[in-house]
């Protein structure tokens, strides 16, 4: 196993959506139709779908959360960033071993945390240990 390659969201308003997630860093890879492909990370592409019936059986429906990995030092600047654009932000909250998250909901009330576990400290050296098992 190499980690996630894609999650796709379902979006009432995709045009919204994408314009949380690109305010959040995101950037857009390509739209086909209803669906929109955004890069999270190197080897991650969220995508962003209209509700419907799609190939391969899809379906929308709920999830708990997801959390996107982010660089140490800047949970401030987004939660920041989010208030000012009026979303609510829970956090930053320090965990256990000193890694820090913040917790919004997307505007279509996916829970989405933004978190530095894979960054530093314990959940970096975390991370490594469970790739070399």
């Amino acid at each position: 196993m190499n980690g996630i390659c894609e999650l796709v969201l379902e979006a009432h308003d995709v045009e919204r959506a994408r314009a949380f997630y690109v305010g959040l860093g995101l950037t857009e890879l390509s739209r086909d139709g209803d669906r929109l492909w955004l890069a999270a990370g190197h080897r991650t592409r969220l995508g962003i779908w209209s509700p419907g019936r799609k190939e391969h059986a899809d379906r929308g429906g709920r999830h708990v959360h997801f959390a996107l990995s982010v660089s140490r030092g800047t949970l401030e600047r987004l939660a920041s960033d989010l208030r000012d654009r009026g979303v609510d932000v829970e956090g930053p909250i320090e965990h256990e071993g000193g890694d820090r998250s913040i917790y919004v909901f997307d505007p279509e009330g996916n829970r989405v945390e933004l978190w530095d576990y894979f960054r530093d400290g314990d959940g970096r050296r975390a991370g490594v240990d469970a790739l070399r098992a």
